[in-house]
């Protein structure tokens, strides 16, 4: 006996998947920088199905034709269909891409700050920006090199595009480990927490949320003493300088994916709540910087800044790092003349 009922069903799968085929088709991501993060963050694009194309570039010869193509081996023992390309320098191969991730730059040394960084790293991540525009000049850009506020605010000022289009990525990181020391203090699985930190991707102006923090819904306040808690926020505010003490050089595993977790919520338009480093322009009390707040992520990029209540400690809090940030932000005076 035909059985319509199964058919219908049969077909309506069949249809979604075919709509989620045909979507995913048409979304490439370009990441410029091809080290480890960059690497990373194209393995997980791919292993996810995040987007059907991800094309690697390099300056250094064939570094990123090399990742690529280690990637791309991986396909048959993991099951992605994504065609990871790799490419040396020729932007002309980005185009067309829905996000490009900026990851160019020198990471951090054992004993370096983040703001050390700026004179080498802008010239780089300004060269980098007008270069994917000119051959996608609608995409959204995803900041990674350090600083990374400042970073963010060079590329926006430099190239001109709409705001909702410059995104930080350093929140979504940091909002990551913030979870994960939470998680080992409470010993419960840090997928159960919801968790973030706001304010400039800094060891010294970042600022975990504890009092919002939550298990399940309930304030981890109720399971944490106050000792406890200040002690996860300042492993948490140390927690890329700690990995490069250990590692000699910047963590990749935690910023690859945390760019990739960023990178899906634009593609698939999922609208998710995720800190990054925005330009605020009113929003908390600052103006003219790009800062770490509460935003929904989606196909148009930064759809919206959400202003969360702020007590009085961490209204001073934020204060503190946007001045701190906006003092970054003087040495691109020459950059952006």
């Amino acid at each position: 006996m035909f059985n319509f009922t199964k058919q219908l069903n049969e077909l309506l799968i069949y249809k979604i998947n075919e709509l989620i085929t045909d979507k995913v088709k048409n979304m490439k991501v370009t990441i410029v920088g091809a080290g480890n993060v960059g690497a990373t963050c194209a393995d997980v694009i791919s292993y996810r199905g995040i987007a059907s194309e991800v094309v690697l570039l390099d300056i250094k010869e064939g570094f990123a034709e090399g990742k690529a193509l280690d990637i791309m081996q991986c396909a048959t023992n993991t099951g992605f269909n994504t065609i990871v390309s790799g490419v040396t320098n020729d932007y002309s191969k980005t185009a067309g891409s829905d996000v490009v991730v900026i990851t160019s730059g020198i990471p951090r040394k054992p004993g370096m700050t983040r703001e050390e960084l700026i004179g080498i790293n802008a010239g780089i991540v300004k060269t980098v920006a007008e270069n994917v525009l000119k051959f996608s000049p609608d995409t959204i850009i995803v900041v990674v090199s350090n600083p990374m506020d400042t970073m963010t605010y060079l590329a926006l000022k430099s190239t001109g595009i709409p705001k909702n289009r410059i995104i930080g990525m350093g929140g979504a990181l940091d909002s990551s480990r913030f979870r994960t020391y939470l998680s080992l203090a409470l010993n419960k699985p840090a997928n159960d927490i919801a968790a973030m930190v706001i304010g400039g991707h800094g060891d010294t102006t970042m600022i975990p949320l504890t009092r919002l923090a939550s298990y399940n819904g309930i304030p981890v306040t109720e399971f944490l003493s106050e000792e406890v808690l200040q002690k996860v926020a300042a492993d948490t505010m140390v927690g890329g300088a700690t990995l490069t003490g250990l590692l000699g050089t910047s963590a990749w595993y935690a910023p690859g994916a945390s760019v990739a977790y960023l990178v899906d919520s634009i593609l698939n338009d999922q609208k998710k709540m995720i800190a990054c480093s925005v330009f605020v322009e009113g929003e908390y009390g600052q103006s003219d910087i790009c800062i770490g707040v509460p935003c929904i992520i989606g196909k148009n990029g930064v759809e919206e800044i959400l202003d969360i209540q702020l007590n009085d400690q961490e209204k001073a809090l934020f204060a503190k790092s946007a001045d701190a940030v906006r003092g970054m932000n003087d040495a691109l005076k020459s950059i952006l003349v």
